[in-house]
């Protein structure tokens, strides 16, 4: 008997809110997506966190993508990271991809993360292009 067809994904999950009047003492650690309007005081591991105008993050952020229209002071280590213009950032930032709009304030080191280098290719015999090879025709006489 087959599976239904929604067996094998997940339901979307509505994104958790800290709103502007919590302040959180301690890390915040979850899978899915966070908007912070209030503050945290803590290391922060999501999926992806958006920080909203009013959000207020004093630690290291971890995640896939990290949105902030706030305040960050700590690391921020994410594959995508957007500083929309109100934000403020210090703190290194290791990202894959970082975008910055106008009247963001940064400061602090932007880190690209770094890819395992490839291995040495190993030298295998060279190819030679294929060319026609005739033998010289017999003669028959």
């Amino acid at each position: 008997m087959a599976a239904p067809p929604e067996a094998g994904r997940k339901a979307p999950r509505a994104p958790s809110l800290i709103s502007d009047n919590i302040t959180i003492e301690g890390s915040v650690i979850g899978e899915g997506e966070l908007q912070i309007d209030g503050v945290v005081r803590g290391e922060v591991r999501v999926d992806k966190v958006t920080i909203g105008e009013t959000g207020h993050v004093e630690g290291a952020i971890f995640a896939e993508v990290v949105e902030t229209r706030g305040r960050v002071i700590g690391q921020i280590s994410a594959k995508q990271v957007r500083l929309h213009g109100t934000a403020y950032v210090d703190g290194d930032i290791t990202h894959e991809q970082l975008a910055m709009e106008s009247g963001a304030f940064f400061q602090g080191r932007s880190l690209k993360f770094q890819r395992p280098a490839a291995p040495p290719a190993i030298s295998a015999p060279t190819l030679v292009s294929e060319t026609e090879v005739r033998e010289p025709s017999a003669q028959v006489g």
